[in-house]
């Protein structure tokens, strides 16, 4: 046993004993209110269903969705002529006249139909409203002495209490993760004192019934061509201890309950044909069960994901407030609620476990909490950023089986991908654009200016490859390696010449939804080689050789892509005034504080920019930064809070984590300044879009641990606000490791780095770039 062994031995044991719990708070968000709008209430979830209370006194509306339920269908929007146009795009692009090849693209190179505007595209749907309508018998106005709600992280429970008349009323609500059903149980202090009428409704499409003492709210979606689209069913139950439960048309009346405990069980047929069935064999199963054992279940598989992760920065004044105000303080009064911070990182997780469920779908921008039919953007899959975003804090976050529902999507898209690089490239391999859904569409979208991103596809393999650098599994590598192969094939066969620099570069292509001027003084968004193609492209390759590699396989085909990394653009230009290009051309942008910063791909989640390996770069990078601002949409403000942590400035992107927990009530469809929380912390575009939490969650993760550049670095953008203490357990490493760690005054005092079997690994603590010897798990 060597120095260094003895050393990590020693410093775990310290470890241990200074850290018997790592997390000393109570995990809650609370409120001595009601909810009186949606942004207020506290989302549940358990990957499929999900449901938001807002603890109404009189009336309590809950909303309800299932991460299935989704209108539209397949769909083949692929222009088979494109392709003939692509030469004299091409042409019109190389002679500089990309306001004239962008009409052109606007034309003859976009999907056919109507896109991400039409029926047949579908949206992410609302399930519907669960509506409790109380009656508390002699009592005029139910005005309570006392009240709280609050939503539980670590055990994914929420709970309404508040007392009337001398009486204690209380309602537990959970998405259960052991029958699969959603439950709220409701109690008083004293017996038969429940009264109230339960129903169930939708906007549109949507048939209600009842069924002995069971509601029944089921239809069919519009698939955009003959109407027959997805259906579902929605089953609503009790049981009761005391009392009396009756039907009247489609409303259960309740009265003199003691206990009430209400099932709400959803299902389509998006995977099952038998849903139906499923509905009421699920339903029947929660009933069997006791409470008790049915929250024990529920409390404990999901604790087996949230657990794995304890944080404490630790406590100020503000953590005894209300989740409301405590956000309204914290921009100027931060110092006095260090704890806030890791509220939010722990809530990033839970909202992780609540939204994905191995074998279904990934979280869409609303991760799957719906309030409408009508859903921002469709509530659908963007692929220049926010699809990603959402995934980008689960494997440091050590949720790592998280990421598998993405990779299913993603596989799903590339046979009709194949199609799509034939239709419009006559390319080889697979591609998908910039927007997708359930269907599987990879057409590039209705409008030239966002919609013939080259980006989307190579970005998706990029998450693809981060879990299997998390988790270093061959097997996974294995299956993903045909997808990732596909898309460096599309990218090889796709890829042009430049004449003037003698780069391979994409063409047509957009820098991510951003426009620019051209010497004519026109506009134009279609150009060749953006930066973020050529970083992508670069890295695609790279991971492409290093897998095949792995798995023995392709020599040839790696060759040929080694061959031509030789051609693509460097990783970054720096232009005249310091910052790094977005164009393969030194265009000025229309908006300098444009939302998107694709050009920084190569500072993340590539890694190609770093501070240790590429200083000029990284200096352009902070350039570019500053130019762009702090302000934005909320996933905006995450983005940036992420690059100034691989840029190692802990206080800057402090500074963004600070502007995304602003508090706001906005609701309006926003593309600039003004991103934010509300009061749940669900993160406000505004409006609703659950990117900037998922986002800021892999960026407070990131200001703690860094693993891309070769080694892993402990506290490597550390902000002062977080200085004075901290421990933490279970953050993971690329490499499969993980990682738990104490700091006092900005410097560790200890660590523990394990490992499935023990192997050398290099460390970059306190400044210094060490070798250590890891533990076993």
């Amino acid at each position: 046993m060597n120095f260094k062994q003895l050393t990590a031995i020693a410093l775990f044991s310290l470890f241990i004993s200074k850290n018997v719990s790592a997390q000393q708070q109570p995990l809650q968000l609370w409120y001595d209110k009601p909810a009186k709008v949606w942004e207020e209430t506290l989302p549940l979830g358990n990957g499929k269903l999900g449901m938001t209370p807002d603890g109404g006194v009189a009336r309590e509306n809950i909303v309800l969705n299932d991460i299935t339920l989704w209108s539209g269908g397949k769909q083949d929007a692929n222009n088979y002529e494109a392709y003939k146009s692509l030469p004299k795009i091409r042409q019109l692009i190389l002679a500089g006249k990309n306001d004239e090849a962008q009409e052109l693209v606007n034309r003859d190179f976009v999907c056919k139909g109507q896109g991400s505007g039409g029926a047949n595209w579908g949206k992410y749907q609302t399930l519907g409203n669960l509506q409790l309508d109380f009656d508390y018998p002699g009592i005029k106005a139910a005005s309570p002495q006392v009240y709280k709600r609050y939503l539980s992280l670590d055990k994914a429970v929420a709970v309404t209490e508040f007392s009337l008349d001398g009486v204690q009323y209380k309602r537990e609500y959970f998405c259960s993760f052991d029958d699969d059903v959603n439950i709220i149980r409701i109690t008083a202090s004293k017996p038969n004192k429940l009264n109230c009428n339960i129903s169930i409704s939708r906007p549109e499409k949507a048939n209600l019934a009842s069924e002995g003492n069971e509601l029944l709210m089921f239809g069919q979606l519009d698939n955009g061509t003959d109407g027959k689209g997805m259906k579902y069913l929605s089953r609503v139950a009790t049981k009761l201890k005391d009392g009396s439960v009756t039907t009247e048309g489609n409303i259960l009346k309740v009265k003199n309950a003691s206990e009430l405990i209400i099932y709400v069980a959803a299902e389509t047929d998006f995977k099952h044909a038998d849903f139906e069935d499923r509905v009421k064999q699920v339903l029947l199963a929660a009933q069997k069960k006791a409470y008790a054992l049915e929250l024990a279940n529920h409390s404990a598989k999901f604790g087996k994901l949230f657990n794995r992760l304890k944080i404490n920065l630790g406590e100020g004044a503000g953590a005894k407030l209300p989740t409301d105000m405590r956000l309204e303080h914290f921009y100027k009064d931060y110092k006095n609620d260090v704890s806030l911070s890791a509220l939010f990182f722990q809530f990033g997780r839970y909202l992780s476990i609540s939204s994905i469920r191995v074998g279904l779908l990934p979280p869409n921008l609303q991760g799957l909490w719906a309030n409408q039919i009508n859903t921002p953007w469709n509530g659908d899959y963007h692929l220049d950023v926010n699809v990603q975003m959402n995934h980008w804090a689960i494997e440091p976050a050590n949720l790592s089986e998280l990421n598998l529902p993405l990779t299913e999507l993603v596989r799903n898209l590339t046979d009709h991908g194949a199609k799509t690089a034939k239709a419009y490239y006559n390319a080889d391999g697979w591609i998908a654009h910039v927007i997708t859904n359930v269907w599987g569409f990879t057409e590039p979208g209705e409008s030239a200016s966002w919609g013939a991103s080259n980006a989307g596809s190579g970005w998706l393999c990029s998450n693809l490859w981060d879990h299997f650098a998390y988790s270093r599994d061959l097997k996974y590598l294995k299956s993903i390696y045909p997808i990732l192969k596909g898309s460096a094939a599309f990218y090889q066969s796709a890829l042009i010449k430049d004449p003037k620099t003698g780069w391979l570069v994409t063409s047509p292509s957009v820098s991510p939804e951003n426009t620019f001027y051209l010497p004519n003084g026109k506009t134009a968004s279609i150009s060749m080689g953006p930066t973020i193609d050529n970083q992508i492209v670069r890295e695609l390759f790279n991971h492409v050789i290093t897998a095949a590699k792995l798995l023995k396989t392709d020599a040839a085909f790696s060759a040929s892509l080694q061959d031509k990394l030789k051609s693509i653009p460097p990783v970054g230009v720096i232009s005249k005034d310091g910052r790094i290009q977005e164009w393969l051309e030194d265009y000025k942008e229309t908006d300098p504080q444009h939302r998107h910063i694709s050009h920084l791909y190569g500072v993340y989640p590539a890694g190609l920019i770093t501070p240790n390996t590429t200083p000029a770069l990284a200096e352009a990078a902070k350039k570019t930064l500053e130019v762009r601002g702090d302000d934005g949409p909320s996933w905006s403000i995450a983005y940036k809070q992420l690059f100034w942590a691989r840029l190692q400035d802990g206080n800057r992107a402090f500074k963004l984590f600070r502007e995304i927990l602003k508090p706001t009530l906005r609701t309006d469809i926003n593309y600039g300044a003004g991103g934010g929380v509300y009061p749940n912390m669900l993160s406000a575009g505004p409006p609703f879009q659950i990117d900037g939490n998922f986002g800021a969650t892999a960026a407070i993760a990131e200001m703690l641990i860094q693993s891309h550049d070769g080694y892993i670095e402990l506290l490597p953008a550390i902000p002062d606000a977080w200085k004075a203490f901290g421990e933490i357990k279970g953050l993971k490493a690329r490499g499969n490791f993980t990682v738990d760690m104490n700091w006092k005054d900005g410097k560790i005092t200890a660590y523990k780095i394990a490992s499935a079997t023990p192997q050398k690994v290099k460390l970059k603590m306190n400044g210094k770039l060490t070798e250590v010897t890891s533990t076993k798990f």
